[in-house]
């Protein structure tokens, strides 16, 4: 029986829900990049990537947004289904949440067109950024804690380690470039791109668990 279910690995939930992050997170992926085409207007080095929600494909702008939200609420079901339930690493599922939610209100409320007057929507849209960047980078830090201490999971430390020092040196280069005259775009793209790195390299990792567990019991039984 275990032969003929070779190759035949149950498609557990916590694959599930990472195979639906991954699919979120490369639309991602691909819609950000196609706005660079569809928006040449828009400098990359002096424009944030929300400034693709105003004006012209406006809407793939708001789908990026949506899609990351989604992508965060499977990637926390997956982590959850999978097992992760230290005190440690249920907080950072809860900040993915939070980051989630945060993305909506985002998507909903668009930042201000670049050299237009300050309005109430934009000023939202820039404290969802606070928050949204603030736990996802706390979110990362605490899971790479977190994988320590599960066994299962310890084996990926390194990879999540990497990936996060990625994710903050990041926001310090986003930081540190938050004046005019400065890349502030560029590092803006940087920091998504890290992130999505980390976040892509989780979701597969989710989502390959169950057949590397499965082989190695097909492995014990033979």
């Amino acid at each position: 029986m275990a032969i003929e279910n070779a190759g035949k690995a149950p498609r557990s939930a916590p694959a599930v829900f990472a195979s639906l992050a991954m699919a979120c997170f490369v639309y991602a992926a691909v819609a950000l990049l196609a706005l660079h085409f569809l928006r040449p207007d828009y400098a990359p080095a002096s424009n944030f990537i929300s400034n693709y929600a105003v004006g012209r494909y406006g809407w793939v702008m708001t789908s990026w947004f949506l899609a990351m939200s989604c992508g965060l609420l499977m990637l926390a079901a997956a982590l959850y289904t999978d097992g992760l339930r230290s005190v440690i690493a249920l907080l950072a599922i809860f900040l993915l949440v939070v980051a989630a939610i945060g993305l909506v209100v985002s998507a909903m409320c668009p930042t201000d067109a670049p050299g237009a007057p300050s309005t109430p929507t934009g000023a939202i849209h820039d404290l969802s950024f606070l928050v949204n960047v603030g736990s996802l980078l706390i979110a990362t830090i605490l899971l790479s804690v977190s994988f320590g201490m599960h066994p299962a999971w310890r084996s990926y430390r390194r990879t999540a380690w990497i990936l996060t020092s990625l994710i903050l040196a990041g926001f310090v280069i986003q930081f540190l470039t938050l004046h005019k005259g400065m890349p502030y775009g560029l590092a803006n793209r940087f920091f998504v791109v890290v992130l999505l790195a980390w976040l892509f390299a989780l979701s597969f990792r989710l989502r390959a668990a169950p057949r590397q567990q499965a082989g190695g019991k097909l492995a014990a039984d033979r």
